[in-house]
């Protein structure tokens, strides 16, 4: 493996060249997509969503063989479909919206780590007592279902929660961070590495229709909404306080006021036309999943070119920054407050 130019925590426990792991975004995250990123590498999780067993099955066998993971809606997977994805060995598996709690002796038995995507301290909390290895910080500027709490707040409060509660657990960013800029806040906000969903899906090897890349690419930031549409017109229950972020079209400003209506009987044409905008990438009638961080993507690109971009650009960031000069008393030694977590030797600052 080639020279890691960010030598972090989560780079050295999984082995890996970058600190940077794939969502695994449900239905978009396949075989290919997976095993890129986990050969050019990062971590690799393959997006196995609502737990469709044949698509997973199929999925896994495009990527040949890659140290790949998997990651799962939690809420909607079961001991039995753990138990069969545990059986190929992968390198981590990831659980999201959802109490961890049911599947964690499993995963512990078959000696893979455990990574538990985390919106709220309480998720923390719930995470680190099932034993997670690795706790992702996900922020609402994510694409994809997610809650309120805004990335930049939640990365170190949650660095502080496990500095004192597990400080040998890692601790990954996520929502918002599309670029070198993005890797290197998540890092000196306390975060090992970073989860990224947005900036993959517009890669190459995503499952992703032409239109919708197209659509992602002339949008901004402002063109994304947190909206209930989605799971509505899907006929999912999605528990609450979960809703998710795609990109605006005239499909959610037509329902965004009352999506439940698309439940019911008489909305049957329009669930069918947003079935068939999805298939045929039709963003104005459909509902691209992506973050606010669409606004820095302008281009769709191979994984491994994305990856290696975001880290050199990332390298660049923090060497820069480590020859700021501090006030004095007010430098990365200065003194702690009373009720400042104390430094730990488990969370040293990158290296580049």
């Amino acid at each position: 493996m080639a020279e890691t130019l960010i030598d972090t925590r989560f780079t050295r426990a999984f082995a890996l060249r970058h600190p940077v792991a794939l969502a695994p975004m449900a239905g978009t995250t396949g075989g290919r997509l997976a095993a890129a990123v986990a050969q050019a590498g990062g971590l690799g999780l393959l997006g196995g969503g609502y737990g469709d067993a044949d698509w997973i099955a199929r999925e896994w066998a495009l990527a040949e063989g890659a140290p790949i993971g998997i990651g799962f809606i939690t809420w909607r997977l079961t001991p039995a479909l753990l138990a069969e994805c545990l059986d190929r060995g992968p390198r981590a598996v990831m659980l999201s919206f959802g109490d961890p709690a049911p599947f964690a002796a499993a995963i512990h038995a078959a000696g893979v780590p455990l990574i538990c995507q985390c919106q709220t301290l309480d998720h923390a909390r719930a995470a680190l007592d099932a034993g997670a290895s690795t706790v992702v910080a996900q922020g609402a500027e994510a694409g994809g279902h997610g809650q309120s709490r805004g990335t930049f707040t939640l990365v170190p409060e949650l660095a502080d929660l496990i500095a004192v509660r597990a400080p040998g657990t890692l601790l990954l960013a996520a929502g918002g961070i599309a670029d070198g800029r993005g890797l290197a806040a998540s890092l000196m906000l306390g975060a090992d590495g970073a989860l990224i969903g947005s900036r993959f899906w517009a890669a190459t090897e995503a499952l992703v229709p032409p239109g919708f890349h197209a659509a992602a690419i002339a949008a901004d930031g402002d063109a994304t909404l947190r909206t209930r549409t989605v799971d509505a017109v899907r006929g999912f229950d999605w528990p609450a306080p979960f809703d998710i972020r795609v990109l605006r079209s005239s499909f959610t400003d037509r329902w965004h006021a009352d999506p439940q209506a698309l439940r019911a009987p008489g909305a049957a044409n329009a669930r069918a036309d947003w079935a068939a905008a999805q298939a045929e990438g039709d963003a104005s009638n459909g509902s691209p999943v992506a973050g606010e961080a669409v606004g820095l993507i302008h281009d769709i690109a191979p994984a491994a070119d994305i990856l290696a971009r975001l880290t050199a650009e990332a390298a660049q960031r923090l060497c820069s920054s480590s020859v700021h000069k501090y006030p004095p008393g007010e430098g990365p030694e200065a003194p702690r407050g009373a009720d400042s977590p104390p430094s730990t030797p488990d969370h040293p600052a990158p290296e580049v």
